[in-house]
């Protein structure tokens, strides 16, 4: 393995083996489902609705990523739907809340954070998503695009979107099952909560343009996680196209 950079080291590693199957649960308890602010202020969000009906063909072939949003802020029921559509809970059976984007496990180790730059009737600021109660909690307000975009390698449309999907993972949640291979599961979920994302923000005539470029210590400590036992892993910008003159 001499020679091999640290991806390839964790490709190989993580490898399932027939000779070497085992379970990998530990005797640690296992992590809570949902993260949860308890003392923040709570924002409700209206029940998500559809709010077009095209069809997903035509939504597949208009999908593109754009990087330059104009200053027409989204409505809070669009910010609604599209929460709902990354990672909402779809329906309740056998004991789960399934949600819309597939979870090795069930386990969904993924967190949404939100940097509101332009959104009617939500005040700029950051928040958390609290998938259980379809709310918003209030972390910290004010504007923080710009700390956003310089973090995000001075990405100005991170300060220009209309609000910013921000993703982190609670490792813990999927190594209580899986070990290190459970890395591998949780970059996938991510994918599967951005495309989602994609295709709803498309659906509804907005834009969007997804990010793995960001110094992620710089945006950890905007969120306040502590980037060991949760981590940024993924970014989305939202909001209408600016149109060129």
């Amino acid at each position: 393995m001499k020679g091999n950079v640290i991806g390839d080291i964790f490709h190989i590693k993580t490898k399932y083996r027939r000779s070497k199957m085992r379970e990998n649960f530990s005797l640690i308890k296992h992590p809570e489902l949902y993260k949860i602010y308890p003392y923040s202020k709570k924002i409700k969000l209206p029940k998500p609705e559809e709010l077009s009906k095209k069809l997903l063909d035509d939504v597949l072939k208009q999908r593109k990523s754009i990087r330059s949003f104009s200053s027409v802020p989204i409505s809070k029921k669009q910010l609604s739907y599209l929460l709902w559509a990354s990672t909402g809970i779809q329906r309740k059976e056998s004991g789960y809340e399934f949600r819309t984007a597939p979870s090795a496990g069930a386990l969904y180790p993924i967190e949404t954070y939100l940097i509101v730059n332009n959104v009617e009737e939500i005040p700029d600021g950051i928040y958390h998503y609290s998938i259980e109660k379809h709310v918003l909690e209030e972390l910290k307000p004010g504007n923080y695009g710009s700390d956003v975009a310089r973090a995000a390698l001075d990405q100005t449309m991170c300060a220009e979107a209309a609000v910013v999907f921000v993703w982190t993972a609670i490792f813990d949640r999927s190594k209580w099952k899986y070990g290190t291979r459970a890395y591998r599961y949780i970059y996938l979920e991510a994918g599967h909560i951005a495309q989602n994302l994609a295709l709803a923000a498309t659906n509804l005539g907005l834009d969007s343009c997804q990010i793995a470029a960001f110094f992620d210590d710089e945006i950890n400590s905007i969120l306040d996680i502590d980037g060991i036992r949760e981590s940024t892993i993924y970014m989305s910008t939202i909001g209408y196209t600016k149109i060129k003159n």
